[in-house]
């Protein structure tokens, strides 16, 4: 079984896929089989609708599906935000019809909410191998100046035409490819809160997204300029990164981890670069997957063997300290409790400290052996992103010095997840490694 049918398989809420050249002819197929009987919308973007909807459409109508009236934003500038959900509640309202979203992130994520405001299920047609959230549940949207996940369910179907994303600007590709290289310092995440035994690896999310996720990865250069054969290949592994969400609820962990912590803390930070834009969710992760492999790099050089675990167990503040330190380090921010509370959850006692470094001077390497099979060096992944087009310094995305230092920092904080930040940590290294990234890399 290849990974798009264990994917399907294990899928609680997407049931049909189509990833290729000229599949956007299937649409039809796709939605007369998933949603027999009922009326179509088409949702877009203008721009979205020039590349691909007025074709989609177009087709709905002449397989014999009745459509309502399409549904076409003009605003040059739209972003996933609160009023655009107003303006479709509104519209869907009115019909009974399944929305079919033609776009990328912003259109599918406003008509996957949308759609669950209706009691709805929806489908996408995809214009971008931008980012892997076609198929995950959940919604981000900017609501109040706030970013904020809605829950709500994934597509019941995906048409991913190759040729459709070909067209796409090139900054969308890279968005995408960044996104995807996410997942292997994400893997290394898991591989460690694995070896800890704070989270085991499930088998079946995990082979999912990193089955043939270096593979994918492979051609940054194709990527970029349109190649079919790499252009699917990218679309198939965001797509599967969605999936394994879907087969793993408990969390996104199959497909994010400290390097999206970064993204994370930026949004919650409303950065935007001079021109007065957030940079896309990719471009941002990007930069936290150096971030990520930088500081594997330095957890790789150290010998575990020498750690003074008395030492370290000794100095490991309690948790009311470090809630105070962390309701200090946000209080002039919007959400001064939020990161307390992760904190909290995440928070190990001193005996559980003693043992999570008992198990990495014990399981040293082990440990190693298997985040050396998983990770991309620093150098690696610069070259394959700047190949691609995607940022790989935080100036390339309007981010000065000090806010890059301070973002690192405060990453750690606003998950629970246990990622490398949380070793750093624990190892008392966080400001160490961080400061050596910001005069290496990042000079």
């Amino acid at each position: 079984m290849d990974r798009v049918q264990l994917a399907l398989s294990n899928a609680t809420q997407t049931h049909a896929l189509e990833i290729g050249s000229g599949v956007l002819d299937k649409v039809p197929q796709v939605f007369k089989s998933q949603f027999p009987g009922k009326k179509a919308v088409v949702v877009a973007h203008a721009a979205t609708w020039a590349v691909a909807g007025e074709r989609v459409d177009t087709l709905l109508r002449q397989a014999g599906v009745e459509t309502d009236a399409s549904i076409v934003f003009k605003d040059a500038d739209m972003h996933a935000e609160w009023k655009y959900i107003e303006q479709l509640d509104a519209k869907l309202s009115h019909t009974g019809a399944v929305a079919v979203a033609v776009g990328s992130g912003t259109i599918n994520d406003i008509t996957k909410l949308c759609s669950a405001h209706q009691g709805r299920p929806y489908m996408v047609v995809a214009t971008a191998a931008s980012m892997d959230g076609y198929v995950a549940f959940g919604a981000s949207i900017t609501r109040d100046g706030i970013k904020s996940t809605y829950k709500c369910a994934a597509p019941q179907a995906v048409v991913a035409d190759v040729d459709v994303l070909a067209t796409a600007p090139a900054g969308m590709t890279a968005s995408g490819y960044a996104d995807l290289m996410a997942k292997v310092p994400a893997g290394a995440d898991w591989i460690v809160a694995d070896v800890l035994g704070v989270e085991p690896i499930d088998p079946t999310p995990w082979n999912i997204v990193q089955g043939g996720l270096h593979d994918a990865l492979s051609h940054p250069e194709a990527c970029r300029e349109g190649d079919p054969k790499a252009l699917q290949a990218l679309a198939e592994g965001l797509m599967l990164g969605g999936f394994a969400m879907q087969a793993y609820p408990a969390s996104s962990r199959p497909a994010s981890g400290a390097e999206h912590q970064i993204s994370h803390m930026l949004n919650m930070d409303r950065f935007v670069t001079p021109d007065g834009q957030a940079p896309s969710h990719g471009f941002q992760v990007s930069i936290g997957t150096i971030v990520s492999l930088f500081f594997y790099e330095q957890l790789l050089h150290t010998d575990l063997s020498t750690l003074d675990i008395d030492a370290l167990v000794m100095r490991w503040p309690s948790l009311e300290e470090q809630k105070e330190a962390s309701l200090r380090m946000f209080r002039k921010s919007d959400f001064p409790t939020f990161a307390a509370g992760e904190i909290e959850a995440k928070y190990s006692s001193p005996e559980e400290l003693r043992r999570h470094f008992e198990i990495m001077r014990d399981r040293q390497d082990e440990l190693k052996s298997r985040l050396r099979q998983q990770l991309l060096t620093v150098p690696q992944a610069i070259g394959r992103l700047k190949a691609v087009g995607a940022p790989v310094h935080p100036r390339d995305i309007g981010l000065g010095r000090e806010q890059m230092r301070a973002t690192i920092i405060r990453s750690q904080q606003i998950r629970r997840r246990y990622t490398i930040f949380d070793v750093a940590v624990r190892m008392g290294t966080m400001e160490e490694w961080a400061d050596r990234l910001m005069s290496s890399h990042f000079a």
